[in-house]
C-alpha cells in the first residue's frame, strides 16, 4: 500500500511538474506547436493502453469488454479533445506559462454555473464565496500579463493576448461540460476504481484514460495541415548532437575502413549533417575534444525532438498518476494534492525559470501574479472544504 501511494505521488509531482517544464520549453521556442504536442500526448497514452484494451481475433483487432459502453464515451471524447487542443493552442497567443497554470485552475465558476443551470445543483454560501475568491484570483492573474513590455504595437499585442485568454476561457467552458457528462456517466455506470474484476480488461480509471485518448486520434484529421506545418517547423529548427562511445572491440573493426586524419588534422566528419555518423569529436558543455584513437557514434536530431519526447512521456506519467490518485484517496485530498502540485509548477516557472528559453523572465507583474495565485489556491481549498462538509452533512442526515 505504501509503495503504491509513493508511486502515485511521484507520478503526480514528478510527471506533471516535469511535463509543465518541457511544455514551457517547447512553447517558448515553438509557440504554434500546440496541435503537434497534443497529438503526441494522445498517441503515446493510446499506445500504452492498446495491449490492455485491444485484442486480435480471426477477423482482426477488436476492443475488449468494457465497464462503460462505448456511446457514453463519445461525447466525453469530443469535449476532452477540444479542451486539450485549445489549452495547448493558447500558447501561440503570448500566454505566459504562469498565467496558463493559474487560469486553468479557475474552472470552478464555470462548473458551478453549468451545474446550477443544467444539473439543478445547489451550493452553500461558503462554496459561492470560495468561487468568488477564485474568480478574483483569475482576474488578477490575467491582468498581470496583459500589458506589453514596450509601447510598440500595444493595441495589437493586447488583441493577441485577449484572444489567448478567450481560447482558455472556451476551454474552461468545454471542461465544465465534460465534468457534467462524466458525473452523469459515473453515476450511471460507477465511478473509477482500482478494482481488478477479471471479466473486464482493466480498472475503470485505465479504461477511461485509454478511451478518452484513443477514440480522439481520428479527430486530429481536422488539424492535419497544422500538424504537418508544425512538424516541418520543428524538423527545420536547430540541430542537437548526441554522441555515444563505440566499444573498443567494435571500433577496432570499423576504424581501418574509415578515413582517419592525423591528430593535427581536422576531426573525422566534424560537421556532418547526417542523421547517424561516426566521429572522433566528443562534445562537452564547454568544448569539443578530439581523440584520434576513439570512435563515437553521433546522432543528430532537431533540438525540439528531445523535449517533445520528454513531454509526451511525462504526460503519460502525469495522467496515470492523477487517475490512480482518484481511486486511492478522497476527492478533497485529490484537490489539495493537485493544488500543491500546481503551486510547485508555478514556482518552477516563475522563480526557477526552468523551461524558458535562456531563462528570460516572463512579462508579468509579479505582485499581481502572486496575489492572483494565492487567491486561486485559497479559493480552491475553501471550495473543497465546503464541499466536503456539505457531503458529510448529507450522509449524516441520511
Amino acid at each position: 500500500m505504501l509503495t503504491e501511494w509513493l508511486t502515485t505521488i511521484s507520478f503526480v509531482f514528478g510527471g506533471c511538474c516535469s511535463n509543465a517544464v518541457t511544455l514551457e520549453q517547447l512553447t517558448s521556442q515553438f509557440p504554434r506547436a500546440g496541435s503537434l504536442i497534443t497529438f503526441c500526448q494522445f498517441a503515446i497514452i493510446s499506445l500504452q493502453g492498446i495491449r490492455r484494451h485491444v485484442t486480435w481475433s480471426s477477423y482482426g483487432p477488436r476492443l475488449k469488454p468494457r465497464r462503460i459502453p462505448l456511446m457514453p464515451y463519445l461525447v466525453q471524447v469530443v469535449l476532452f479533445y477540444l479542451v486539450s487542443l485549445l489549452n495547448n493552442a493558447a500558447f501561440a497567443y503570448r500566454i505566459p506559462m504562469a498565467v496558463h497554470i493559474i487560469f486553468r485552475s479557475g474552472g470552478l465558476v464555470i462548473s458551478m454555473i453549468l451545474g446550477w443551470i443544467f444539473a439543478e445543483k445547489t451550493y452553500t454560501t461558503a462554496q459561492v464565496l470560495s468561487v468568488f475568491i477564485v474568480t478574483l484570483g483569475v482576474i488578477f492573474t490575467t491582468l498581470s500579463a496583459s500589458e506589453p513590455s514596450s509601447n510598440v504595437m500595444i493595441e495589437s499585442s493586447a488583441r493577441v493576448y485577449l484572444t489567448g485568454i478567450g481560447i482558455l476561457t472556451l476551454a474552461l467552458v468545454f471542461s465544465g461540460f465534460l465534468g457534467l457528462v462524466q458525473d452523469y456517466t459515473y453515476t450511471t455506470y460507477g465511478r473509477p476504481s482500482n478494482s481488478s474484476d477479471k471479466s473486464f480488461a482493466a480498472p475503470t480509471w485505465q479504461e477511461s484514460m485509454f478511451y478518452l485518448h484513443f477514440l480522439a486520434l481520428p479527430m486530429f484529421v481536422t488539424v492535419r495541415k497544422d500538424l504537418m506545418s508544425q512538424f516541418y517547423a520543428l524538423s527545420r529548427g536547430p540541430l542537437a548532437s548526441y554522441t555515444i562511445a563505440v566499444p573498443p572491440s567494435i571500433s577496432a573493426t570499423i576504424l581501418p575502413s574509415l578515413p582517419l586524419p592525423p591528430p593535427s588534422a581536422t576531426p573525422l566528419y566534424p560537421k556532418s549533417s547526417s542523421f547517424l555518423s561516426f566521429t572522433n569529436v566528443g562534445t562537452s558543455s564547454t568544448s569539443s575534444l578530439v581523440d584520434p584513437n576513439a570512435l563515437l557514434l553521433r546522432l543528430q536530431l532537431p533540438a525540439a525532438c528531445f523535449p517533445l519526447l520528454l513531454n509526451t512521456v511525462t504526460q503519460l506519467l502525469c495522467a496515470v498518476g492523477v487517475h490512480r490518485l482518484t481511486t486511492q484517496v478522497s476527492s478533497l485530498t485529490v484537490t489539495l494534492i493537485l493544488v500543491v502540485r500546481k503551486a510547485v509548477s508555478l514556482i518552477l516557472s516563475i522563480i526557477v525559470g526552468w523551461g524558458r528559453k535562456a531563462n528570460n523572465p516572463e512579462n508579468v507583474n509579479m505582485n499581481m501574479m502572486w496575489s492572483g495565485a494565492a487567491l486561486v489556491l485559497l479559493g480552491t481549498i475553501g471550495y473543497s472544504l465546503a464541499t466536503n462538509a456539505t457531503t458529510s452533512t448529507k450522509k449524516k442526515s441520511e
